[in-house]
């Protein structure tokens, strides 16, 4: 007979750790009010928390939609070749070149800490382990009970001091000052630090940041902490001041895989934060963005040139113009516009040549 019960008398942390210590195989299903969810394990370790297949809510897909990692275009597109093949997301994001195993392999484990990091805190509801139901094939994750157990309670309390902290949602966030150049980043900050900008609440900004919600706020919180960043103000609800940042998709920094680094919570990489010191054209795929001393121009140069990557990843070559990428949804129309700047770009065969150029 399945395990089963109600989540009054065990909950979700506990029958987790019982089937971790038991190294049970099958996947555990648990419902709360409209809520669904579902952890698949293997010999005792997490190895997903969705249904192999595809859907408009699959968990995977809306994650790397929230982290702009996938447009609405390539969502699509997604979509409608399930819809044929009935192959899965993670098959098809890896056959479909979107993303190397490697990198896929990071957004997954960083999918299923973000949800079991919501399980853990449900109160009540129904659960059962079906050992029938497995996980398909050779999975691509395999998360220690223990650990992501550990690391999912140590978000929990940590959310309830950012909530403290950021417990007015329309402050205004402005640049202080930047960090020592021997200073390690996480990528997550060096994220932040474009969207910083003294216009922009904190709610905005966590909603533009391609994070998710708690990574978002996390390194906000450590940014003030450090002093990088501080509170200019604030605004008033439904006052727009400028356009809140715009999502967009983009080609990730590489990052640490969590496992055993997330134990000791090393969810930062030694890397250092460049702002070289003259602006300069530059031609072809390889070679950095544009340079400038404007932390906002370099992160919008930046978002550019990762969108004509993508661009190139799918069309075989660059675009004849800027403006194709917001027309197939690549961009929105605000990140071709830099204040006191107008973006200059040249395309050909060998590469291109992007340059924002100060107007006077």
């Amino acid at each position: 007979m399945a395990l089963q019960g109600n989540l009054r008398d065990f909950s979700v942390n506990e029958i987790l750790q019982l089937l971790g210590t038991q190294n049970k195989t099958g996947c555990l299903l648990l419902e709360w009010n409209t809520e669904r969810a579902m952890v698949f394990v293997h010999d005792g370790r997490v190895v997903g928390t969705r249904s192999q297949g595809m859907d408009g809510e699959d968990p995977l897909l809306q994650f790397l939609i929230k982290i702009h990692r996938l447009s609405d275009e390539q969502r699509r597109g997604l979509l409608s070749v399930h819809k044929e093949s009935n192959r899965d997301l993670e098959d098809l994001l890896l056959t479909g070149r979107y993303m190397e195993p490697d990198e896929l392999k990071t957004f997954i484990e960083r999918q299923i800490l973000n949800d079991l990091m919501r399980l853990v805190r449900w109160e009540s509801g129904t659960y059962r382990f079906d050992p029938k139901a497995k996980w398909k094939g050779s999975p691509l994750v395999r998360l220690s009970m223990e650990g992501a157990l550990i690391e999912a309670a140590r978000r929990v309390d940590e959310q309830k001091r950012f909530v403290t902290r950021f417990k007015d949602p329309y402050e205004l966030l402005g640049m202080h000052d930047l960090p020592d150049p021997d200073e390690p980043l996480s990528e997550e900050e060096k994220e932040l630090f474009g969207l910083v900008d003294g216009q922009h609440t904190v709610a905005e900004i966590v909603e533009a940041a391609p994070l998710t919600e708690y990574e978002a706020y996390e390194s906000l919180n450590r940014m003030l902490e450090a002093e990088w960043i501080v509170v200019v103000g604030r605004r008033d609800p439904g006052i727009t001041l400028t356009p809140s940042p715009v999502r967009s998709p983009r080609v990730p920094t590489r990052r640490i895989s969590w496992g055993h680094e997330a134990l000791a919570g090393a969810l930062v990489v030694g890397s250092l934060l460049v702002l070289p010191l003259a602006a300069k054209a530059l031609r072809g795929p390889a070679a950095p963005v544009a340079a400038t001393q404007d932390v906002f121009v370099a992160t919008r140069v930046r978002d550019v040139r990762l969108a004509l990557e993508l661009y190139r990843r799918e069309h075989g070559e660059y675009p004849a113009k800027l403006d194709v990428l917001v027309a197939q949804d690549w961009l929105g129309p605000r990140q071709l516009e830099i204040p006191g700047h107008r973006l200059e770009y040249r395309a050909d065969s060998v590469g291109y040549v992007l340059e924002p150029r100060a107007e006077r």
